[in-house]
């Protein structure tokens, strides 16, 4: 479990960081390069957790969903799988469908409105995200 946790802390540290990085002042003010970060941020925040629920996989010996859709099936399976809430699935879901807009969209085809609240809702879905990872699949 060492290396789970060793993994796990590293990437909270990286979301932590992100966070932090977000600008405090509104999305409609920032430059069109300013927003591009910002998207690179939502969609960094996101892989993060993806990869804390593939450490949670590799703790609790299961398979990573493989194939096209495997971010999907990621959180699908991460909820009938005892290590995340149902309901926490339904508030990452935003920001999955995020992730594949920003891998398949242009830089320039960013929109503050429809990065809000991503932004103004990783701190406390990070503390949500935390609580359960720890209680549903570390045991702590």
């Amino acid at each position: 479990m060492a290396d789970y946790r060793k993994r796990i802390d590293a990437e909270y540290e990286v979301i932590e960081k992100i966070i932090t990085s977000l600008p405090s002042k509104p999305l409609y003010e920032l430059t069109e390069l300013e927003l591009a970060g910002v998207a690179a941020l939502i969609h960094n925040f996101y892989n993060c957790i993806e990869n804390v629920i593939k450490q949670a996989f590799a703790a609790k010996g299961l398979s990573v969903p493989t194939g096209q859709s495997w971010h999907r099936d990621l959180l699908l399976e991460a909820v009938k799988k005892n290590i995340i809430s149902e309901s926490l699935a339904d508030s990452l879901k935003p920001f999955l469908a995020f992730r594949h807009f920003f891998s398949h969209a242009y830089a320039l085809d960013i929109n503050p409105e429809r990065m809000k609240p991503l932004t103004t809702s990783t701190s406390s879905l990070f503390i949500q995200f935390k609580s359960e990872i720890e209680k549903l699949t570390l045991g702590e």
